[in-house]
């Protein structure tokens, strides 16, 4: 039943992460550290999240704008191996307390204020690649970050989802191996791997096709509500486990 629970939790979190359009590692992180211990949790997030954008590359080719791919992809491959091996020797104990605050406040004002947008620069782009990778590879979720930047971008829904799969793409593949190099995922765990690459493409699947029923405005709405009540969720967790 345990282990029923935890592929439900997996699905789920799939689905909500295509349709807010930042992937399932902030509902899958906070969960699964009820099922393994937090190294255990990094690498099947990362597996997790290599297999689901393989399936978002296939679903959403045609709406990746690749020139942010470029921009916010190097940076955020580089920041998130830089991340990952930083986690190896360092437990920065307020970094999940400082993410829950920037989500719960940034999304608040993307909501509050429908018409705010940050200009889609090079500067911004390869700023906000950064921070999202480096958080992706030393916390475990980036994704809410990379979402809010690519939101603030004023992107399309679809545009937004193809392109942020693009860029978590070479974040989640590079972390991954370093997390598999550093013996995160123990002999026994392997057998879950198969069961998360049809999760992911069944999850990825079903959220295409509820995004395509909802508007743009109502996308947004969902994106940073999503954003907003996991930020509530980490803030509340941190506080508990203090």
């Amino acid at each position: 039943m345990e282990i029923l629970i935890f592929f439900l939790i997996t699905l789920l979190s799939e689905i909500l992460g295509t349709v807010g359009g930042f992937g399932s590692s902030l509902f899958f992180v906070s969960i699964a550290q009820f099922f393994y211990n937090f190294q255990t949790v990094l690498v099947l997030t990362g597996l997790l999240h290599v297999f689901s954008n393989t399936a978002k590359l296939t679903l959403f080719w045609k709406t990746i704008d690749w020139r942010l791919v470029l921009w916010l992809g190097i940076s955020s491959v580089l920041f998130a191996i830089g991340g990952a091996y930083v986690v190896r020797h360092v437990e920065f104990i307020y970094a999940k307390l400082i993410l829950s605050l920037f989500l719960i406040g940034f999304s608040s004002l993307l909501y509050v204020k429908p018409d705010f947008r940050v200009d889609a620069s090079l500067f911004n782009s390869v700023w906000g690649g950064a921070l999202a990778g480096f958080l992706a590879g030393f916390i475990g979720t980036g994704g809410a970050v990379r979402g809010l930047v690519l939101a603030a971008f004023n992107l399309e829904k679809n545009i937004l989802v193809g392109t942020s799969a693009a860029i978590d793409f070479g974040v989640d593949l590079s972390r991954s191996l370093i997390y598999l190099d550093s013996n995160y995922l123990q002999r026994e765990q392997w057998w879950t791997i198969p069961f998360l690459v049809v999760l992911a493409f069944i999850g990825s699947y079903i959220g295409k096709l509820i995004l395509n029923r909802i508007s743009q405005h109502t996308f947004r709405k969902v994106l940073l509500g999503l954003v907003f009540l996991i930020g509530v969720v980490m803030l509340l967790n941190e506080l508990y486990n203090r």
